[in-house]
């Protein structure tokens, strides 16, 4: 298998899981994940894709700002990850990037930070996740700092490439070296879960139908111990 056709098999796997699995999953890992307050500027949007990373600092006075110079240079298929600090003050992303990057067909934003022109983000189904939305331009108020490196979003270091998937409960980052491992034991969770759910609509009391597949520790790291 190719690395693109592997690349693009997790991908696809991770769109067939939610991000409370891959969550659970990331907990079993002993991976910290969770990209805290970022959330949909639609609760319809849904991605999965491997990163590309964008730092920004604050521009120096006087120095002209550059917003989304970067975005002819991204691979499609790509989720664009934005590093502003969380800055709430200023965007970082608008409708031309959005434009520009649903005609390129990338897989989504995640911002942390702000973004503006929400209405077009939902009405092209484009996906966008960050900590909210304001109108103020980042234009002269921030400079890239860097593409391609390490950054922060909600409390998570993501790398270039690591694997992020994105739905209405929000945004997980998956570590590239171990994105079978998570999407297996999400897969595996999901699994369990469907057969909790069964077993329930069949006339079976929840905590037995828990018990018996041993709901309370899937998320374990000492799951595998526990339930044999």
């Amino acid at each position: 298998m190719t690395t693109q056709n592997s690349s693009a098999s997790f991908v696809q796997r991770a769109l067939a899981l939610d991000c409370a699995a891959l969550s659970d999953a990331l907990d079993r890992s002993g991976v910290a994940g969770q990209c805290y307050q970022i959330k949909a500027c639609d609760p319809k949007f849904r991605m999965a894709g491997h990163a590309y990373t964008v730092l920004y600092r604050p521009a120096a006075h006087g120095e002209e700002g550059h917003v989304g110079d970067f975005i002819d240079d991204v691979e499609p298929g790509s989720v664009i990850v934005i590093d502003n600090r969380g800055h709430d003050h200023m965007t970082t992303w608008g409708n031309i990037l959005t434009e520009m990057a649903h005609q390129r067909k990338m897989a989504g934003t995640v911002i942390d930070g702000i973004n503006r022109d929400v209405a077009l983000c939902s009405e092209l189904n484009y996906p966008i996740y960050s900590r909210g939305s304001w109108m103020r331009t980042g234009k002269g108020r921030i400079q890239l700092a860097g593409l391609q490196v390490p950054v922060q979003i909600g409390g998570v270091t993501v790398y270039p490439g690591d694997l992020l998937r994105g739905d209405a409960d929000g945004v997980v980052v998956i570590p590239k070296a171990l994105q079978d491992q998570v999407l297996g034991y999400a897969e595996e969770i999901t699994r369990k879960e469907n057969i909790v759910r069964a077993a329930i609509r069949s006339g079976m009391r929840m905590d037995e139908a828990r018990r018996q597949n041993h709901y309370h520790v899937l998320q374990s790291p000492d799951y595998k111990k526990i339930a044999g």
